[in-house]
């Protein structure tokens, strides 16, 4: 297999998370994204996205979403699990996993793509073009600051988001919550419960990858 990562990118770091703590040790190549690596013609055969992560599956296929790196390495190698093992904990680690992605990473995706003067006409992720949205920029802090309040409410209630062990949806609402950081909008610190959930994703090993 072979991992194409960018070690200052959050989606990367998701898969990153992901394989560390499955104890994997994968052939990894560093995608420059600040210097459009990612839209050089040998990347676009791998991804004709334009984005990272990707991984190179043991028989040649080329896997660009970060829900699909999962399944695949959870399938090969189920212990430990991180997906989970019966119907109802399955369901609950896809749902938060969800919420993670739609709720809090496209949130900051907004702000920082619409908002960012360095991001100028490149207001999605990839190798096509888009003009940026200033009211789109708004739009994600604002949701971004609902998002926030979820994960507080759910984690007041909850060791891990979903559920009693650590999971994919916690690696992907820890990613997420680390990166609001780039729009200076990190988790408050009244929000107690998240801090502590925070707090214990950080001291596993993966969490400094």
């Amino acid at each position: 297999m072979i991992f194409y990562d960018c070690a200052t990118a959050p989606s990367p770091r998701r898969a990153r998370m992901f394989i560390a703590e499955k104890g994997l040790r994968i052939e990894t190549r560093q995608v420059d994204l600040r210097n459009d690596g990612h839209r050089q013609p040998d990347f676009l055969k791998l991804n004709p996205h334009g984005t990272v992560p990707v991984l190179i599956t043991e028989t040649g296929q080329s896997l660009t979403e970060n829900i699909a790196i999962a399944a695949y390495l959870e399938a090969l190698h189920p212990t430990p699990a991180l997906m989970g093992d019966t119907a109802d904990e399955k369901a609950a680690i896809l749902m938060w996993n969800a919420i993670c992605e739609s709720h809090g990473g496209m949130a900051i995706a907004e702000a920082l793509r619409n908002g960012s003067p360095a991001l100028k006409g490149r207001a999605l992720p990839g190798a096509v073009d888009f003009e940026q949205i200033p009211a789109l920029a708004e739009r994600g802090l604002k949701r971004l600051g609902l998002f926030f309040t979820t994960l507080e409410t759910r984690l007041r209630d909850s060791d891990w988001l979903a559920g009693d062990s650590f999971s994919m949806a916690d690696i992907t609402g820890f990613v997420f919550c680390d990166f609001a950081r780039i729009v200076k909008m990190p988790v408050p610190a009244d929000n107690q419960a998240t801090q502590a959930w925070m707090s214990k994703v950080q001291s596993r090993p993966s969490a400094s990858l």
